[in-house]
């Protein structure tokens, strides 16, 4: 028999080729799925469904995978201790993964979860910096530095008008079959404590390099090569603009994946399989 377990975890993107396993390269899915492997004394490596698939040098800190594994295996991880396969579980895999990859929690997942299509939204938080003078060298992997200064007050603005339930072709990276119809549930902006700029975007779900193109969307508003209202004309355009940059990705973590209650997991999995569309009037609704 099987069950599905459920993985928190949190990484360091710099030296990953993002989520995704890829032959001679190093991802995350790659080293998790190996470190269960080898726990669960696995004949074939453990196959991973992730929440949201970062790219390349994207971190985390609230990031959620799942895994359906051999129910005795499961039962065999605490070995002869007295830990419950949780505890046990979570021990080993830090014991095994490297120092740039944190397990926050293995758990036994409840009936109907699916850590991509369970899901109700995700949170990114984006971080910037317009003065050299306040660039700290310790966070120098998770902040982009920009030229000139930023009104984060226009950006703010500007981020304002992309939300609700759009297509949002213009700021996705297109692949067959897929729609980019999303629901963007929070886009704003405002300046930390340290002075760097820390955008929080928060969607139903995002497609391909939408986040750092969102992003790519404000900040020349900040700069104040573009008007307020550029954002949301290149949103209703519906094709990738020249205007609108995808920003590097060291500068973007996944924060926080939410889920409903137990009850309700296997339904919301099904309704996020269904392909989302605009309602044919064109208004914001309910995806």
């Amino acid at each position: 028999m099987t069950l599905r377990i459920r993985i928190d975890l949190s990484y360091d993107g710099t030296a990953f080729s993002g989520w995704a396993a890829q032959p001679g390269r190093r991802t995350i899915e790659g080293v998790l799925s190996e470190a269960l492997t080898t726990i669960l004394r696995g004949p074939e490596p453990v196959r991973l469904v992730v929440a949201g698939r970062t790219d390349a040098g994207v971190h985390a800190r609230g990031q959620v995978a799942h895994a359906d594994i051999d129910e005795r295996a499961w039962d065999a991880v605490s070995g002869r201790s007295a830990r419950p396969p949780e505890e046990a579980a979570a021990a080993r895999l830090r014991g095994i993964l490297p120092a740039d990859v944190g397990i926050r929690a293995v758990t036994r997942a409840p009936e109907g979860f699916d850590a991509r299509f369970s899901a109700l939204r995700r949170r990114y938080l984006y971080r910037l910096c317009d003065d050299p003078a306040l660039l700290d060298p310790l966070r120098r992997h998770d902040t982009v530095l920009v030229r000139g200064p930023l009104d984060v007050a226009r950006m703010d603005e500007a981020a304002q008008t992309l939300l609700g339930l759009h297509d949002f072709a213009a700021f996705c990276r297109r692949r067959e079959g897929a729609t980019t119809v999303r629901t963007l549930l929070d886009h704003r902006w405002a300046r930390a404590a340290d002075g760097t700029l820390e955008g929080t975007v928060v969607a139903d779900a995002f497609c391909h390099s939408m986040v750092r193109a969102l992003v790519g969307s404000v900040v020349p508003v900040g700069e104040g090569r573009l008007g307020v209202e550029v954002p949301a004309a290149v949103l209703v355009g519906g094709v990738r603009d020249p205007r609108v940059r995808v920003m590097p990705p060291h500068g973007l973590s996944l924060e926080e994946v939410v889920y409903p209650r137990d009850a309700d997991l296997a339904g919301r999995a099904e309704m996020a399989r269904s392909t989302r569309e605009l309602p044919l009037d064109g208004r914001e609704g309910v995806p």
